[in-house]
């Protein structure tokens, strides 16, 4: 079988981060944080809709997300499997990827750096130039960016440096995200 066979066979992905994305994060002092109790932990209203039309025109839905404070002794892995199950049952989802590192771990799963990124991808065969990331922060930016992706920031101002690179979008809602998403699969 030759490449040009072999890449018509990847299919095309969205990558979402969990919380701010997919969930309501946590805001204190104008910076995210995620739930700290499955309690705290609320889907985003339009989420079902937005996954099932990305679904529809055939995407495969993998969560990426970065889950330090497991490392940090400040959250168990249980509550975040928890809320990960949550997620599964609400939504259409592929996967679900965390790390569960902190920044000292020097990983290369831990976002901005792209290997949970490149799993998905190896794992469910996608081609990474025609799949999309939505993120809420930087480092969700700089991953898609690294693993070849195109990179949509929902903005929501908190109070952190911006991406190294540009996104390829910056909206304001995970609808805008998706609609953005649609009509560039849609110009394909």
């Amino acid at each position: 079988m030759g490449v040009g066979a072999l890449v018509d066979q990847l299919r095309r992905g969205v990558f979402l981060d969990r919380d701010g994305v997919l969930n309501r994060a946590v805001i204190r002092g104008g910076k995210p944080y995620p739930p700290a109790t499955l309690e705290e932990f609320k889907v985003v209203e339009s989420a079902p809709e937005c996954l099932t039309a990305l679904k529809d025109l055939g995407a495969c839905l993998v969560v990426i997300t970065n889950q330090p404070d497991v490392a940090r002794g400040a959250q168990s892995r249980e509550v975040v499997e928890q809320m990960n199950q949550v997620l599964r049952k609400a939504l259409p989802l592929d996967d679900v990827l965390v790390c569960w590192h902190d920044d000292k771990d020097d990983c290369n799963c831990r976002k901005p750096s792209p290997g949970l990124l490149l799993q998905a991808a190896e794992t469910h065969k996608l081609s990474l130039p025609d799949s999309f990331l939505i993120g809420d922060r930087w480092k969700d930016i700089d991953a898609g960016h690294a693993a070849g992706c195109r990179a949509v920031l929902i903005d929501y101002h908190y109070n952190e440096r911006d991406p190294s690179l540009a996104p390829d979008a910056r909206v304001g809602s995970l609808q805008e995200a998706t609609d953005w998403i649609v009509r560039a699969i849609q110009a394909s």
